[in-house]
């Protein structure tokens, strides 16, 4: 079964995310667990943690349909000691909260080398980080969401995203996002019928279908191997309707929360209508 959502808001209490999400026929949704643009914020008040537990369980939200997002402050493969301390520490508190609140996953970008550092040295970095954390917490899988390679991203490649996970220890808690927008920019053309195919195909040769634990379905404003990162609506932009059209007939794709990220909050009820259409 599919479950398709978006990344709705938490402002006012996390506990607003379910009912958000329910408001535009979601079965499933993404979420900041704090400001994503602030380093740190207060603790979850208990309160607010069983409301949010209430509200999921009115709706009919289970842990896998939900995908929170950590801050976009965090580089976790940071070359800078200091820095690389702060995103650790902010990393290890948004795993918590999810601890909190009784979900299984995060999903993460991996990590910039910010050209201070080579490649590898960052993706080494990045699992060494992950490693931490997961030594830290119990029970929430860290997902690591494919870039699309703006700047000094990494984890734009399948390689360098099987490379962080042959580092980290507990093979059970660490999980993949793949994002289509991402992917496209990133270079992987799976436009066509036949790029799809063999995208994919290679993912699994690559990564494995078994680490995947959701997707972001975004369209792209950029074109195909640009390396910019730009979300349009679904079917507006370069990619088209028709690889969101495959993706919700792939069974491979099953049971695993699917977020959209695209531009304007104001389609997402008529983008997730628009998909749920289509599965034949």
């Amino acid at each position: 079964m599919k479950y398709i959502g978006a990344h709705v808001s938490a402002s006012g209490g996390v506990e607003n995310a379910p009912v958000n999400a329910h408001l535009i026929g979601a079965k499933a949704f993404g979420l900041f667990t704090k400001n994503q643009k602030r380093w740190f914020s207060k603790p979850l008040e208990e309160k607010n943690i069983e409301a949010f537990k209430e509200n999921c369980e009115k709706f009919g939200y289970k842990p896998f349909q939900i995908l929170p997002h950590d801050s976009y402050l965090i580089n976790l493969g940071h070359p800078e000691q200091e820095a690389l301390k702060k995103s650790r520490s902010a990393f290890l508190d948004e795993m918590q909260r999810c601890e909190q609140l009784g979900l299984d996953r995060l999903n993460f970008h991996p990590g910039s080398h910010l050209k201070k550092t080579n490649e590898e040295s960052c993706l080494r970095t990045i699992a060494e980080s992950v490693n931490i954390t997961l030594d830290k917490t119990k029970g929430v899988t860290a997902v690591i969401e494919n870039t699309a390679g703006q700047g000094t991203n990494m984890g734009h490649t399948f390689e360098q995203i099987r490379f962080i996970i042959d580092l980290i220890e507990d093979k059970n808690r660490i999980g993949v996002c793949i994002d289509t927008a991402h992917a496209y920019s990133a270079g992987y053309e799976i436009r066509s019928e036949e790029g799809f195919a063999n995208v994919f195909k290679e993912f699994d040769n690559i990564v494995g279908f078994k680490y995947l634990r959701g997707m972001h379905l975004n369209d792209s404003k950029k074109a195909h191997a640009s390396r910019v990162d730009r979300h349009d609506l679904i079917g507006y932009g370069t990619l088209g309707q028709d690889v969101f059209i495959r993706i919700m007939n792939d069974p491979r794709f099953d049971n695993i929360p699917m977020i959209l990220e695209t531009p304007d909050e104001t389609k997402w009820k008529e983008e997730i209508a628009f998909l749920y259409k289509h599965v034949r």
